[in-house]
């Protein structure tokens, strides 16, 4: 089983070489923890979705245990480097969440990336913020019919379904509460456009009107991806 930090920054300014070489560092030297992966903002384009700026950054820290992230998160953990006003400084001012995850992960057909040089992989990030009417019927519903759709996207490399856990944490930052978030990667932000211009969009776009019952609608973000 694999769980998932997921913590999102909303406003201040652009991530510089300088705080991603910082937070490379801090990433990279965390016990217990498989890998993790940096988001910064990407341009693509949704035929059906529209949802303008999206976060600043955002990270993905993975580990076999819930245990090895919380104690990431604990008061004297690697983490609170994160909270240090002078760590990142281009992030004065902007809104942190932290939310943990069981992550999900299902087959693609080619996973081989194959970014073409001087670009990053991108990822389409998805928030649903929930709640569902009913949480089990929602789930049941989602992962038996959405990622088999998913996998039909031309050039996907790899598809995530994160779902909600309870969790510990002593980082001062505001705690979400979304019932998912999910993950889809390709090669390139011009490999997710053509993507979510594909016939393939269309059959997720009727799936998604076979749902059940939920509020809080949902959020489509474009991130460059890298992983550390």
């Amino acid at each position: 089983m694999t769980f998932a930090l997921v913590m999102f920054w909303q406003g201040g300014a652009a991530l510089t070489e300088a705080g991603r070489g910082r937070l490379r560092a801090l990433l990279g030297g965390l016990a217990g923890v498989d890998r993790s992966i940096l988001y910064t903002p990407a341009r693509a384009s949704d035929l059906y979705t529209d949802d303008g700026a999206g976060p600043t950054l955002g990270v993905q820290i993975e580990a076999p245990s819930l245990e090895a992230l919380e104690a990431a998160c604990a008061a004297d953990g690697a983490l609170q480097a994160l909270a240090d006003p002078d760590f990142l400084p281009e992030l004065a001012g902007a809104q942190a969440d932290q939310q943990m995850f069981v992550l999900r992960r299902y087959p693609v057909d080619e996973a081989q990336m194959q970014t073409p040089a001087g670009e990053m992989p991108c990822s389409y990030v998805v928030h649903y913020p929930g709640p569902a009417q009913d949480y089990n019927a929602w789930m049941t519903h989602y992962i038996a019919g959405h990622p088999p759709i998913m996998r039909r996207f031309p050039g996907i490399r790899g598809i995530e379904i994160l779902t909600r856990c309870d969790w510990i944490s002593a980082l001062p930052f505001a705690r979400a509460g979304h019932m998912q978030r999910n993950r889809v990667l390709f090669d390139s932000p011009a490999a997710l456009t053509a993507a979510l211009h594909s016939p393939v969009r269309h059959e997720m776009r009727a799936d998604f009107h076979t749902f059940p019952p939920f509020e809080g609608g949902n959020y489509h973000f474009p991130m460059s991806t890298e992983v550390v």
